[in-house]
C-alpha cells in the first residue's frame, strides 16, 4: 500500500512538472516572436533612415537641384511719357470785372445771378433814370426848336434869292440870309450833339455785360446806391472758359511748353477734365522757387472757380527701357541690373535711371533692351553665379 502511494504521488509530480513545462515552452515562444517584431522594426527604421541620408547626401552634393529660379524677361523698348504733376487753384481764364461806367445812382433792378450767361451788352442791372430822362426830352425839345428856325432861314435865303434877279434884294442881302441859315444848321447840329451825349450818359446808367460769358459773382441789390467808386458789381468769366493755375518746380517749368495735353482731376471727385497748357510762367519766385503753369479748361459746372484741383501734364515722351523697381539693385558703385549671358550666368550691369512712372522705371543709358534682365531675387545673385530662367511673357 505504501508502495502504491509512493508510485502514485510520483506519478502526480511528474503531471504536475509536465503541466508546468509546457507552460515555459509557450511563454519563451511570446517572448521569442515579440523579440522579432521588435528586430524588424529597428531594421526598417534603420534603412528608411539610410535612404533619407543618402537623399540628403545627394542634396548636398553640388547639382541642379543647388541652383536658383529667377524670374527674367526682355523688356525691348517702350514710349514712356515724361510726366509733370501739380497742383494748384481753378480760376476764370479770362475773368471780367464789372462796375458803374457812368454817374450812378439808385439800383432799380437786378437782372441777372451767379450762374447766368449773358451776351455782349446785355443789361446786368438798371439804375433810376428819372432826372437825366427829363434832362434828355427837353434836348430833344431844343432840336426839334433848332430844326424849325433852320427850316424857316432856308425858305427866307430861297425867296431871296429868287428876287435878287429883280433887283429887289441886293446881293448883301443874300449873304446875311444865308448866314443865317448857316448858324441855323448848326445849332440843330449842337442841339443834336447835346441830345447824343445826354442819351449815351443814360444808357451808361445802365450796368452791363462788356462781353459774353459766365456771371460768377453779384455784389449789388435793388434799392442800392451806386456810382463809379462803388467797386465791382458784377464778375464774369468771359466765354465761360475756365483754367487752372498749378505751381511747378523750376526744373519742371523748364521742360514745359504751351500746347502740352493735360487732364485736371478737382479736389472731392474721380472726374477728369482734358485741357492744355496755354500759358508757361515767365518767371520764378525767388523765395519758393516755383512758377505757375496755365492749363485751359473748357466750361463745365463741376469747375467751380477758387476750387482745388490736381494735374497732370504730359510733357513729351522718349523711346526706353522699362524695367519694375524689382529689377533695380543698388550699392556703393550705384545703379545695377543682372542680366543672363548665354551660359545662364548673372552678369552685372551699371544703369542710368530716368522717368519713374506707373508703367516702372525708364532706364536712361546701360541697357538695349534685348538682354534678358533678371527682375526678381537680384538682391541674392553674385556675379558669375549660374540660374535657372523663368522667362516671363513680353508685355
Amino acid at each position: 500500500m505504501k508502495y502504491e502511494g509512493r508510485m502514485l504521488g510520483r506519478q502526480e509530480r511528474l503531471e504536475f512538472t509536465g503541466e508546468e513545462t509546457g507552460v515555459r515552452s509557450r511563454r519563451w515562444i511570446w517572448i521569442g516572436a515579440l523579440v522579432v517584431v521588435i528586430l524588424a522594426a529597428a531594421a526598417f527604421f534603420l534603412l528608411n533612415g539610410s535612404s533619407d541620408d543618402a537623399a540628403k547626401g545627394a542634396a548636398g552634393a553640388p547639382g541642379q537641384s543647388q541652383i536658383p529660379t529667377v524670374t527674367v524677361a526682355v523688356p525691348g523698348r517702350k514710349t514712356v511719357q515724361t510726366v509733370i504733376t501739380g497742383t494748384g487753384s481753378l480760376a476764370a481764364r479770362r475773368e471780367m470785372p464789372v462796375g458803374v461806367a457812368g454817374e450812378g445812382g439808385m439800383v432799380t433792378r437786378v437782372l441777372v445771378e451767379p450762374g447766368s450767361w449773358v451776351g455782349a451788352g446785355q443789361v446786368l442791372a438798371t439804375v433810376d433814370r428819372s432826372v437825366q430822362a427829363q434832362t434828355a426830352e427837353s434836348l430833344a425839345a431844343s432840336v426839334r426848336v433848332a430844326q424849325a428856325d433852320a427850316r424857316l432861314a432856308q425858305a427866307e435865303l430861297d425867296r431871296a434869292q429868287k428876287l435878287v434877279a429883280n433887283g429887289f434884294i441886293s446881293k448883301a442881302d443874300i449873304d446875311r440870309k444865308t448866314a443865317a441859315r448857316d448858324q441855323a444848321l448848326a445849332r440843330v447840329r449842337v442841339a443834336q450833339a447835346q441830345l447824343s451825349e445826354t442819351d449815351a450818359r443814360n444808357r451808361r446808367l445802365d450796368i452791363r455785360a462788356p462781353a459774353a460769358g459766365l456771371v460768377l459773382t453779384r455784389g449789388v441789390e435793388p434799392g442800392q446806391i451806386v456810382s463809379s467808386g462803388s467797386g465791382v458789381l458784377f464778375r464774369l468769366a468771359m466765354g465761360g472758359q475756365m483754367e487752372l493755375r498749378t505751381q511747378l518746380a523750376e526744373i519742371d517749368l523748364q521742360r514745359l511748353r504751351a500746347g502740352a495735353p493735360a487732364e485736371v482731376t478737382p479736389t472731392g471727385t474721380t472726374q477728369t477734365f482734358k485741357g492744355e497748357v496755354w500759358q508757361v510762367s515767365p518767371i520764378i519766385d525767388p523765395q519758393t522757387r516755383q512758377g505757375i503753369a496755365r492749363i485751359a479748361l473748357a466750361y463745365d459746372a463741376a469747375l467751380r472757380p477758387g476750387g482745388f484741383a490736381s494735374a497732370r501734364i504730359v510733357a513729351g515722351a522718349t523711346q526706353a527701357v522699362t524695367l519694375p523697381q524689382s529689377a533695380i539693385q543698388s550699392d556703393a558703385q550705384g545703379n545695377f541690373v543682372y542680366t543672363l549671358n548665354a551660359k545662364n550666368e548673372a552678369v552685372r550691369v551699371p544703369v542710368t535711371l530716368g522717368e519713374v512712372s506707373e508703367a516702372g522705371v525708364a532706364i536712361a543709358s546701360g541697357l538695349a533692351g534685348n538682354e534678358r534682365v533678371v527682375l526678381t531675387a537680384g538682391a541674392f545673385l553674385n556675379p558669375g553665379q549660374k540660374v535657372i530662367p523663368n522667362l516671363q511673357p513680353q508685355k
